[in-house]
Protein backbone atom coordinates (compact mmCIF):
# COMPACT_ATOMS: atom_id res chain seq x y z
CA UNK A 1 0.00 0.00 0.00
CA UNK A 2 1.29 3.42 -1.04
CA UNK A 3 1.34 5.99 2.26
CA UNK A 4 2.17 9.09 -0.02
CA UNK A 5 0.96 10.34 -3.81
CA UNK A 6 1.62 12.90 -5.63
CA UNK A 7 1.50 13.80 -9.65
CA UNK A 8 4.64 14.67 -11.78
CA UNK A 9 4.07 16.67 -15.12
CA UNK A 10 6.21 15.74 -18.01
CA UNK A 11 6.82 18.60 -20.88
CA UNK A 12 8.23 17.34 -23.99
CA UNK A 13 11.24 19.63 -25.54
CA UNK A 14 11.60 17.25 -28.38
CA UNK A 15 10.12 14.42 -30.46
CA UNK A 16 9.35 11.42 -28.07
CA UNK A 17 8.64 8.01 -28.91
CA UNK A 18 7.30 5.81 -26.81
CA UNK A 19 6.97 2.97 -29.28
CA UNK A 20 3.99 0.51 -28.84
CA UNK A 21 5.54 -2.58 -29.89
CA UNK A 22 3.31 -3.48 -32.66
CA UNK A 23 1.63 -1.70 -35.89
CA UNK A 24 -1.69 -2.08 -37.18
CA UNK A 25 -1.96 0.66 -39.51
CA UNK A 26 0.54 2.03 -41.86
CA UNK A 27 3.01 3.79 -39.44
CA UNK A 28 5.64 0.82 -38.89
CA UNK A 29 6.54 2.36 -35.47
CA UNK A 30 3.62 4.18 -33.67
CA UNK A 31 3.42 5.61 -30.01
CA UNK A 32 1.70 4.33 -27.21
CA UNK A 33 -1.68 4.98 -27.48
CA UNK A 34 -4.97 4.76 -24.75
CA UNK A 35 -7.15 2.15 -25.99
CA UNK A 36 -10.72 4.08 -25.00
CA UNK A 37 -9.66 7.62 -25.82
CA UNK A 38 -6.76 7.18 -28.50
CA UNK A 39 -4.93 9.21 -26.64
CA UNK A 40 -1.00 9.15 -26.89
CA UNK A 41 0.46 7.78 -23.25
CA UNK A 42 3.69 7.28 -21.57
CA UNK A 43 3.36 3.70 -19.89
CA UNK A 44 4.12 3.53 -16.22
CA UNK A 45 7.09 1.37 -16.54
CA UNK A 46 8.35 3.35 -18.78
CA UNK A 47 8.60 6.15 -17.36
CA UNK A 48 10.04 4.18 -14.19
CA UNK A 49 13.16 2.53 -16.04
CA UNK A 50 13.90 5.82 -17.47
CA UNK A 51 14.40 7.23 -13.73
CA UNK A 52 15.92 3.93 -13.00
CA UNK A 53 18.25 4.44 -15.65
CA UNK A 54 18.89 8.27 -15.03
CA UNK A 55 19.52 7.93 -11.55
CA UNK A 56 23.09 8.49 -11.22
CA UNK A 57 23.11 11.21 -13.49
CA UNK A 58 20.55 13.10 -11.81
CA UNK A 59 22.68 13.02 -9.01
CA UNK A 60 21.20 10.14 -7.27
CA UNK A 61 22.91 7.42 -4.83
CA UNK A 62 23.38 4.39 -6.55
CA UNK A 63 23.20 2.98 -3.30
CA UNK A 64 19.40 3.36 -2.73
CA UNK A 65 18.29 2.09 -6.40
CA UNK A 66 17.06 -1.31 -5.14
CA UNK A 67 15.37 0.11 -2.43
CA UNK A 68 13.79 2.72 -4.04
CA UNK A 69 13.24 1.12 -7.72
CA UNK A 70 13.00 -2.91 -6.88
CA UNK A 71 16.16 -5.36 -7.24
CA UNK A 72 17.43 -6.37 -10.85
CA UNK A 73 15.68 -9.67 -12.21
CA UNK A 74 17.94 -12.64 -10.85
CA UNK A 75 19.64 -10.81 -8.46
CA UNK A 76 18.54 -13.27 -5.97
CA UNK A 77 16.45 -10.69 -3.83
CA UNK A 78 12.95 -10.37 -3.96
CA UNK A 79 11.12 -7.65 -2.72
CA UNK A 80 9.04 -4.45 -4.23
CA UNK A 81 10.52 -1.07 -4.94
CA UNK A 82 9.31 2.22 -3.05
CA UNK A 83 8.16 3.80 -6.09
CA UNK A 84 5.31 3.91 -8.37
CA UNK A 85 4.83 5.64 -12.05
CA UNK A 86 1.34 5.46 -13.14
CA UNK A 87 0.58 6.16 -16.94
CA UNK A 88 1.04 9.38 -18.31
CA UNK A 89 -2.00 10.58 -20.22
CA UNK A 90 -2.42 13.74 -22.44
CA UNK A 91 -3.28 16.79 -20.49
CA UNK A 92 -2.70 19.19 -23.79
CA UNK A 93 -1.12 18.92 -27.26
CA UNK A 94 0.35 21.76 -29.75
CA UNK A 95 -1.70 22.04 -33.01
CA UNK A 96 -0.28 24.26 -35.62
CA UNK A 97 -2.87 27.52 -35.62
CA UNK A 98 -3.13 30.82 -38.73
CA UNK A 99 -2.36 32.86 -35.89
CA UNK A 100 0.22 32.82 -32.94
CA UNK A 101 2.25 29.72 -34.50
CA UNK A 102 0.30 26.99 -32.34
CA UNK A 103 -1.94 26.67 -29.63
CA UNK A 104 -1.89 24.19 -26.86
CA UNK A 105 -5.24 22.34 -27.49
CA UNK A 106 -7.26 20.25 -25.02
CA UNK A 107 -10.22 18.83 -24.25
CA UNK A 108 -13.30 18.89 -21.37
CA UNK A 109 -12.39 14.90 -21.02
CA UNK A 110 -8.54 15.48 -20.74
CA UNK A 111 -9.13 18.33 -18.25
CA UNK A 112 -11.38 16.34 -15.86
CA UNK A 113 -8.98 13.36 -15.85
CA UNK A 114 -6.51 16.05 -15.03
CA UNK A 115 -8.41 16.90 -12.54
CA UNK A 116 -9.21 14.17 -10.99
CA UNK A 117 -5.50 12.69 -10.61
CA UNK A 118 -4.43 16.27 -8.99
CA UNK A 119 -6.81 15.42 -6.46
CA UNK A 120 -6.86 12.00 -5.92
CA UNK A 121 -3.29 12.67 -5.08
CA UNK A 122 -3.84 15.67 -2.65
CA UNK A 123 -3.79 19.05 -4.84
CA UNK A 124 -6.78 20.87 -4.08
CA UNK A 125 -7.92 22.78 -7.25
CA UNK A 126 -11.22 23.31 -8.15
CA UNK A 127 -11.66 23.88 -12.24
CA UNK A 128 -15.35 25.16 -13.71
CA UNK A 129 -14.63 22.60 -16.85
CA UNK A 130 -17.55 23.53 -19.78
CA UNK A 131 -18.82 21.31 -22.30
CA UNK A 132 -17.68 22.36 -26.63
CA UNK A 133 -19.69 21.91 -28.77
CA UNK A 134 -18.07 20.10 -31.96
CA UNK A 135 -16.61 22.89 -34.12
CA UNK A 136 -16.85 25.43 -31.36
CA UNK A 137 -13.95 26.52 -28.75
CA UNK A 138 -13.42 28.05 -26.06
CA UNK A 139 -10.00 30.12 -25.72
CA UNK A 140 -9.12 33.30 -24.11
CA UNK A 141 -6.65 35.02 -26.80
CA UNK A 142 -8.44 36.70 -29.41
CA UNK A 143 -5.40 37.66 -30.88
CA UNK A 144 -5.47 34.06 -32.72
CA UNK A 145 -8.62 34.74 -34.08
CA UNK A 146 -9.02 35.51 -37.81
CA UNK A 147 -12.23 37.24 -38.77
CA UNK A 148 -13.61 35.91 -35.78
CA UNK A 149 -12.51 32.27 -36.51
CA UNK A 150 -9.52 30.01 -35.18
CA UNK A 151 -8.13 28.83 -37.66
CA UNK A 152 -5.93 25.14 -36.90
CA UNK A 153 -4.56 23.22 -39.64
CA UNK A 154 -7.72 23.02 -42.44
CA UNK A 155 -10.28 23.27 -40.08
CA UNK A 156 -11.79 26.41 -39.15
CA UNK A 157 -13.66 27.16 -35.17
CA UNK A 158 -15.61 29.21 -33.65
CA UNK A 159 -15.45 30.53 -30.43
CA UNK A 160 -18.15 30.32 -28.16
CA UNK A 161 -17.91 32.61 -25.32
CA UNK A 162 -19.70 31.41 -22.62
CA UNK A 163 -17.97 28.14 -23.01
CA UNK A 164 -14.51 30.74 -21.73
CA UNK A 165 -15.77 30.54 -17.94
CA UNK A 166 -13.14 29.23 -15.93
CA UNK A 167 -10.69 28.49 -18.69
CA UNK A 168 -8.25 31.06 -17.45
CA UNK A 169 -7.85 29.85 -13.61
CA UNK A 170 -7.28 26.38 -15.37
CA UNK A 171 -4.73 27.83 -17.79
CA UNK A 172 -3.23 30.04 -15.14
CA UNK A 173 -3.28 26.81 -12.86
CA UNK A 174 -1.65 24.49 -15.61
CA UNK A 175 0.92 26.66 -16.29
CA UNK A 176 2.00 27.16 -12.45
CA UNK A 177 1.88 23.15 -12.25
CA UNK A 178 3.43 21.69 -15.44
CA UNK A 179 6.31 23.87 -16.31
CA UNK A 180 9.31 24.26 -14.26
CA UNK A 181 10.29 27.52 -12.85
CA UNK A 182 12.93 29.65 -14.35
CA UNK A 183 13.50 32.41 -17.25
CA UNK A 184 14.57 29.67 -20.06
CA UNK A 185 10.80 28.76 -19.87
CA UNK A 186 9.10 31.83 -19.37
CA UNK A 187 7.90 32.09 -22.33
CA UNK A 188 6.37 29.05 -22.61
CA UNK A 189 4.73 29.35 -19.28
CA UNK A 190 3.18 32.50 -20.96
CA UNK A 191 1.79 29.87 -23.91
CA UNK A 192 0.40 27.87 -21.86
CA UNK A 193 -1.43 30.29 -19.84
CA UNK A 194 -2.70 32.60 -22.47
CA UNK A 195 -3.19 30.33 -25.58
CA UNK A 196 -4.75 27.13 -23.94
CA UNK A 197 -7.83 26.29 -26.27
CA UNK A 198 -10.09 23.66 -25.55
CA UNK A 199 -11.86 21.64 -28.44
CA UNK A 200 -14.87 19.32 -28.22
CA UNK A 201 -13.44 16.05 -27.19
CA UNK A 202 -14.23 14.13 -30.69
CA UNK A 203 -11.94 17.50 -32.40
CA UNK A 204 -9.43 17.14 -29.76
CA UNK A 205 -9.44 13.19 -30.34
CA UNK A 206 -8.86 14.18 -34.74
CA UNK A 207 -5.67 16.09 -33.86
CA UNK A 208 -4.35 13.63 -31.27
CA UNK A 209 -4.67 10.98 -33.46
CA UNK A 210 -3.67 12.55 -37.24
CA UNK A 211 -1.45 15.58 -36.07
CA UNK A 212 1.36 14.28 -34.32
CA UNK A 213 5.48 13.71 -35.59
CA UNK A 214 5.23 10.83 -38.37
CA UNK A 215 8.85 10.83 -40.13
CA UNK A 216 9.63 8.10 -42.87
CA UNK A 217 13.24 6.53 -42.40
CA UNK A 218 15.78 4.06 -44.88
CA UNK A 219 18.27 1.67 -44.20
CA UNK A 220 21.38 1.95 -46.03
CA UNK A 221 23.01 -0.77 -47.48
CA UNK A 222 26.54 -0.85 -46.09
CA UNK A 223 28.14 -2.29 -49.65
CA UNK A 224 26.34 0.07 -52.14
CA UNK A 225 25.51 3.31 -49.73
CA UNK A 226 22.20 3.34 -51.45
CA UNK A 227 18.91 3.08 -49.43
CA UNK A 228 17.77 -0.78 -49.31
CA UNK A 229 14.77 -1.44 -51.77
CA UNK A 230 12.84 -3.03 -48.49
CA UNK A 231 14.60 -0.13 -45.93
CA UNK A 232 11.89 2.21 -45.79
CA UNK A 233 9.78 2.66 -42.45
CA UNK A 234 7.53 5.74 -40.79
CA UNK A 235 8.05 5.96 -37.07
CA UNK A 236 5.66 8.26 -34.91
CA UNK A 237 6.15 10.96 -32.45
CA UNK A 238 4.75 12.85 -29.66
CA UNK A 239 5.54 16.23 -30.63
CA UNK A 240 7.24 19.11 -28.52
CA UNK A 241 5.53 21.35 -26.19
CA UNK A 242 3.16 18.32 -25.33
CA UNK A 243 2.19 18.17 -21.89
CA UNK A 244 1.40 14.71 -19.78
CA UNK A 245 0.59 14.13 -15.93
CA UNK A 246 1.28 10.68 -14.25
CA UNK A 247 0.76 9.79 -10.52
CA UNK A 248 3.97 8.93 -8.78
CA UNK A 249 3.21 7.14 -5.11
CA UNK A 250 5.49 5.86 -2.15
CA UNK A 251 5.78 3.61 0.15
CA UNK A 252 8.09 2.74 2.82
CA UNK A 253 11.25 0.89 1.91
CA UNK A 254 11.17 -2.85 1.81
CA UNK A 255 14.35 -5.08 1.91
CA UNK A 256 16.90 -2.08 1.82
CA UNK A 257 20.39 -2.60 2.98
CA UNK A 258 20.42 1.16 3.50
CA UNK A 259 17.99 1.04 6.78
CA UNK A 260 14.44 1.09 6.11
CA UNK A 261 13.12 4.96 4.82
CA UNK A 262 9.32 6.21 6.05
CA UNK A 263 6.88 6.77 2.63
CA UNK A 264 7.68 10.45 3.57
CA UNK A 265 11.20 10.18 2.85
CA UNK A 266 10.88 8.18 -0.01
CA UNK A 267 8.86 11.10 -1.55
CA UNK A 268 10.59 14.00 -0.26
CA UNK A 269 13.78 11.89 -2.25
CA UNK A 270 12.09 12.05 -5.44
CA UNK A 271 10.65 15.23 -5.30
CA UNK A 272 14.33 16.32 -4.87
CA UNK A 273 15.50 13.87 -7.66
CA UNK A 274 12.87 15.05 -10.32
CA UNK A 275 11.54 18.09 -9.82
CA UNK A 276 12.34 20.73 -12.95
CA UNK A 277 15.10 18.00 -14.18
CA UNK A 278 15.46 16.89 -17.86
CA UNK A 279 14.92 13.13 -18.62
CA UNK A 280 14.87 11.17 -21.36
CA UNK A 281 11.98 8.56 -22.14
CA UNK A 282 11.70 6.22 -25.16
CA UNK A 283 13.75 5.37 -27.86
CA UNK A 284 15.92 6.79 -30.24
CA UNK A 285 18.21 8.79 -27.00
CA UNK A 286 21.02 8.71 -29.62
CA UNK A 287 18.90 11.09 -31.92
CA UNK A 288 18.30 13.26 -29.15
CA UNK A 289 14.68 12.24 -29.08
CA UNK A 290 12.70 11.64 -26.00
CA UNK A 291 13.75 14.91 -23.92
CA UNK A 292 11.03 16.28 -21.30
CA UNK A 293 11.24 18.35 -18.48
CA UNK A 294 9.27 16.54 -15.00
CA UNK A 295 7.55 18.64 -12.85
CA UNK A 296 6.46 17.31 -9.48
CA UNK A 297 2.81 19.10 -8.89
CA UNK A 298 2.24 21.03 -6.06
Amino acid sequence: MFQEKSAVFLYAVSPVHMGAGSAAGLIDNPIQRERHTGHPSFAGSGIKGAVRHGFEALNGDPALIDALFGPESGSGELHAGAISFGDAQLVAFPVRSLKGGYVLATCPAALARTQRLLTLTGISIDWRISNVSEGGCALLNDRLLNDGKLHLEAFEYTPNENESDGLAAIAADLAAKALPDGNALAFFREKLKNDLVVLSDADFGYFVENATLVEPHVCIDPVTGAAKGTGLFYSENLPPESVLVAPLMASQTRGGKQGEMKAMEVMAKMHTLLDGQLLQVGGDATTGRGLVLARIAR
